[in-house]
């Protein structure tokens, strides 16, 4: 099912209960102009794909993870920065925090992912998208 990613497409899986990821999510939709990404909940059929592909512990990382078929798959502040980077100006500016070592990066990721529900919140069910977001949502 990974494997059907386009070509030129990126998937950004996500915890589908988290307000605080569907948010973001959501902010993701609005700036992606040119609908280089594709989106699936952590708890779909295609985020248990990608979790045993590659063999995630899904207690370490449980929040963000961007995969290509051209460059694997990235996690936490990376995978974040890298959909940042291609959200255009001045979105893409907050790529330059790469420069800054990924645990120290990974470490205030951590920090907010593990908050992330007691801050934001937790939904019963994963997000459905609209029937015009459908088509960027794999199950």
């Amino acid at each position: 099912m990974i494997n059907e990613l386009p070509k030129n497409k990126q998937l950004i899986l996500f915890d589908g209960v988290c307000n605080l990821c569907n948010s973001s999510i959501q902010y993701v939709i609005n700036h992606d102009k040119n609908e280089r990404f594709m989106f699936a909940p952590l708890q779909s059929n295609v985020g248990e794909l990608v979790i045993k592909k590659f063999n995630i512990d899904t207690k370490k990382i449980d929040s963000i993870l961007l995969y290509s078929n051209e460059n694997g798959l990235s996690i936490k502040s990376s995978a974040a920065l890298k959909v940042a980077k291609q959200l255009g100006f001045p979105r893409n500016l907050m790529f330059g925090f790469i420069i800054i070592p990924a645990f120290i990066r990974n470490w205030v990721y951590d920090y907010i992912a593990k908050n992330r529900y007691r801050w934001y919140g937790k939904k019963e069910e994963c997000m459905i998208p609209t029937p015009e977001l459908k088509s960027r949502f794999l199950n």
